[in-house]
C-alpha cells in the first residue's frame, strides 16, 4: 500500500484512490463539458467525449522518470521516499475497472443537481465510454496492462495509453493494443533528456529509442507527444525530426507544459510556452518531417500533425 503520508497528499489533491496503487481524478475538461458544453482537444481531434472519459492511472506514484514538468508528486516534493521505478504488488485488472467506474461516479454525483448541467449529458457521463490511461505515473510498470486494456474493451470503451517509452519490453509483449498509443518524447537528444526528464533507470534514452522503433509494428493509431517546456527543450528540431522519422507515428502532438500540480514547485510559470510559440515549433517541425498540420487547440496549447488527410475519430 502507499505510505500513509503519500496517500493523504493524493487525497488532498482530489485523487480517488482505487486499490493499492491505481487512481482516478476529475479532468478539468469533464467538468467543462458537463457545465458549459466545452470539450477538450481530444474531442476536437479524435471525437473523444470529454464528459464520458475516465482519467486513470494503474501506477499513480510509480514511474521510471522524475520529469521536471510532471504534475506527479515525487519523493523530493514531500521528503517521503518509496520505490518509484518498481511495483512489487498490484491490483487485479477487473477490480481496477470496476472501482475506477465507481470512483468516476462519485466524482459525478455533485453535478446531478447542477442547474447548468444537461440531464442527458449527465446520464451519458454516468456510463463512461473512454479511458485515458495517462493520469500520472508510468502505466507500463503495471505488469497486467494488456489485461486492463482488455477489460475496458470488453465494456466497449476506448483506451488511450500514454507511456514514456522507457520499458520497451512491455510494449513489445503487449498482448492487446490500446485504441490509441502515445509515447512521450520530451527531448531531442540525450543531454536534454537527462536534464529535463531525470531518468531513474539505466539506459533510459536508448530504451526510449527502442520503443519508438516498435511504433510502426502497432496496428492502432500511434502518437509522439512532445511536451514543450520553454527554456529547456524547444531546441534541436532536427533531433526531434529524426526521432519522428525513425518512429513513423500516425500523429505528432507538440503541446505546452502546463503549470499545474507539483510541477509548480519545479518550474516557473514562464516555462509554459504560449500557443503561438507551440504553433511556431509545430510549423518548423512540419517542414522538417513532412507531417502536415491538421488541427490545433489554442485553449490546450496543442497542435496536431500527421501525414493523414484527417484524423481517425472515435465518436
Amino acid at each position: 500500500m502507499l505510505p500513509a503520508g503519500l496517500a493523504k497528499v493524493l487525497k488532498g489533491e482530489k485523487y480517488q484512490l482505487v486499490g493499492k496503487y491505481a487512481a482516478v481524478k476529475k479532468c478539468h475538461w469533464m467538468a467543462q463539458a458537463l457545465v458549459h458544453g466545452r470539450f477538450c482537444y481530444k474531442s476536437k481531434f479524435y471525437g473523444i467525449q470529454s464528459h464520458r472519459c475516465i482519467q486513470l492511472s494503474p501506477s499513480v506514484v510509480h514511474c521510471t522518470q522524475r520529469c521536471k514538468f510532471c504534475w506527479r508528486v515525487q519523493p523530493e516534493d514531500l521528503g517521503v521516499w518509496w520505490m518509484e521505478a518498481e511495483m512489487r504488488d498490484w491490483d487485479d485488472p477487473e477490480h481496477i475497472v470496476e472501482e475506477a467506474t465507481r470512483a468516476q461516479r462519485r466524482i459525478l454525483t455533485g453535478y446531478k443537481a447542477h442547474k447548468l448541467v444537461d440531464k442527458c449529458r449527465f446520464e451519458e457521463a454516468w456510463n463512461p465510454k473512454h479511458v485515458a490511461i495517462s493520469l500520472a505515473g508510468e502505466p507500463t510498470l503495471y505488469p497486467r496492462l494488456a489485461e486492463l486494456i482488455h477489460e475496458f474493451h470488453k465494456r466497449k470503451m476506448t483506451t488511450f495509453v500514454v507511456t514514456n517509452g522507457t520499458i520497451p519490453k512491455a510494449l513489445e509483449l503487449l498482448g492487446e493494443e490500446p485504441t490509441q498509443l502515445y509515447i512521450s518524447v520530451c527531448a531531442p537528444n540525450e543531454s536534454v533528456f537527462k536534464e529535463l526528464c531525470r531518468p531513474q533507470i539505466p539506459d533510459a534514452w536508448s530504451k526510449l529509442k527502442q520503443s519508438l522503433e516498435l511504433l510502426s509494428s502497432f496496428a492502432c493509431p500511434t502518437v509522439i507527444r512532445i511536451t514543450l517546456v520553454k527554456g529547456f527543450n524547444m531546441v534541436d528540431l532536427e533531433g526531434y525530426a529524426k526521432l519522428v522519422g525513425d518512429a513513423r507515428p500516425t500523429y505528432v502532438e507538440p503541446k505546452a507544459f502546463m503549470h499545474v500540480g507539483f510541477a509548480r514547485r519545479r518550474l516557473a510559470f514562464e516555462s509554459m510556452p504560449s500557443h503561438s510559440e507551440v504553433k511556431d515549433f509545430a510549423c518548423r517541425l512540419s517542414e522538417l518531417t513532412g507531417y502536415n498540420i491538421l488541427d490545433e487547440s489554442a485553449e490546450s496549447r496543442v497542435v496536431l500533425l500527421s501525414r493523414l488527410e484527417k484524423p481517425i475519430r472515435f465518436d
